[in-house]
């Protein structure tokens, strides 16, 4: 298979602070991997290294194939990365289809428009109809986001990133905040996406990324501790100790949970 993304030797440091070093991992396409890892551990400062946000003090980084490591946010976002964030960054006042139809425009090539809405010009309709409907929100397409529930935003979020075309999607805490509802719900639209989408996520629920990463990467103070299918992340004792400490694997792998 080939990779959608490859991080080779990447370190970050901050003064004396090394809040990634020497990490390498490689994604394939169309795969659900998984970032995780205790607080500080450098997920991200390493998801912003990804996206462009931060550039590294030392390694490379590929975007199938294409050295990015010195390339910007907004020409990777070009290169087919699309990113949602920790805290929404959706416009509140507009309707849920336009804000699905600036991302789209945006990735056609097409100028802003004074005259039309941006879901009027050609094929952008088409786009923003087929987003909301593979994230479930084509029944809210005419509503305002300020009126969506928190979950709801968290899905438009999706459908904002899918209507760049995306290769590679960055996923930053989508649950957060989120009822086990609302977790399930969406870890229900992450499993039905494109198979060609190739999907990596920050995740602090445990019972979301057993779910949904058919590989996970654990960070532990900046470095990669493992990485590995999930079974062999469950079964990796020395993730139990950075996760739990002197406290009990069964506290972090809740049989409950389906883990």
């Amino acid at each position: 298979m080939t990779a959608v993304l490859s991080c080779t030797n990447v370190t970050k440091q901050f003064g004396s602070l090394k809040a990634v070093e020497d990490v390498t991992l490689s994604i394939e396409k169309g795969a659900r991997h998984a970032l995780i890892g205790p607080n500080g551990a450098g997920k991200s400062t390493l998801f912003n290294l990804v996206a462009g946000t931060l550039r590294p003090t030392s390694g490379a980084i590929m975007l199938d194939g294409v050295d990015v490591t010195r390339r910007s946010a907004a020409w990777r976002s070009r290169a087919g990365l699309a990113k949602t964030f920790q805290h929404s960054s959706l416009f509140l006042s507009l309707p849920v289809a336009d804000n699905v139809a600036m991302a789209a425009q945006r990735t056609s090539g097409q100028g802003m428009s004074l005259r039309r809405p941006a879901h009027r010009l050609p094929g952008v309709d088409d786009v923003v109809a087929e987003c909301l409907a593979a994230t479930g929100l084509s029944g809210r397409a005419s509503r305002p986001v300020s009126d969506l529930s928190h979950g709801e935003r968290r899905q438009l979020e999706v459908a904002v990133a899918l209507a760049t075309r995306p290769q590679l999607l960055l996923l930053d805490e989508p649950t957060a905040g989120m009822s086990a509802a609302e977790s399930g719900r969406f870890a229900e639209l992450i499993e039905s996406l494109p198979g060609d989408v190739t999907v990596l996520i920050i995740e602090h629920d445990l019972e979301v990324v057993f779910r949904l990463a058919e590989r996970i990467s654990v960070l532990h103070l900046g470095r990669l501790l493992a990485d590995d299918d999930r079974e062999s992340i469950r079964q990796n004792e020395q993730v139990q100790r950075a996760y739990l400490g002197d406290a009990r694997p069964e506290d972090l792998f809740h049989p409950a949970a389906g883990l």
